[in-house]
């Protein structure tokens, strides 16, 4: 190999797995395209693992028990995990209503000494319900659906996070940039 190809190879991307939790209709995944698509504008490897895909591709035939979102929540960390080790930007709008599977995907990240960060888009379901994107709120209330996080199934608000995003106070754009704001705080962006 020579001089110039070594130089060449030897600027690596830090990578990184954001993890935004939240209610359903809360702006997880909104936020997290906004904040990819400024990412990618700057020169980053970017991916964004969104639930409902990751359900359909990864976790098809889970259900919604305790045991069936912990290991959902298990595998899109493994996976975030690998994309961020190898230099990737990783933005994960999940759910992930239990605090020790939230604190499990960072206990993997810490012993593989890949950065995590954790986000909590702290949407009052009083305003995701109003919201309503996928129209969840209203199944529920007409009886057709249960077990909806935050109304008659538990979420659990992380107590620290490393970011709380209010978004019914503000834009998706002033959302991504507190965001960004805090990726280029921790020398990630």
């Amino acid at each position: 190999m020579t001089t110039d190809q070594e130089s060449s190879m030897s600027v690596t991307e830090t990578g990184a797995t954001i993890w935004l939790t939240g209610l359903p209709s809360a702006g997880k995944t909104t936020i997290a395209y906004e904040l990819a698509g400024r990412l990618r504008t700057e020169g980053h490897k970017v991916e964004v693992l969104d639930g409902d895909e990751i359900r359909e591709f990864l976790s098809a035939g889970l259900g919604f028990s305790r045991e069936d979102r912990h290991t959902n929540v298990a595998r899109i960390g493994f996976v975030a995990e690998l994309l961020a080790a190898n230099g990737v930007k990783v933005l994960v709008p999940v759910i992930a209503p239990f605090a020790d599977s939230r604190e499990a995907v960072r206990k993997r990240h810490a012993a593989e000494s890949t950065s995590y960060l954790e986000v909590h888009v702290a949407t009052p379901v009083e305003v995701c319900s109003v919201r309503d994107v996928k129209g969840l709120y209203a199944k529920q209330a007409a009886g057709e659906i249960s077990g909806l996080t935050g109304v008659d199934d538990p979420y659990e608000a992380p107590e620290s996070p490393d970011l709380r995003i209010e978004s019914h106070q503000q834009t998706v754009q002033e959302s991504a940039a507190a965001l960004h704001a805090l990726l280029t705080e921790r020398g990630l962006a």
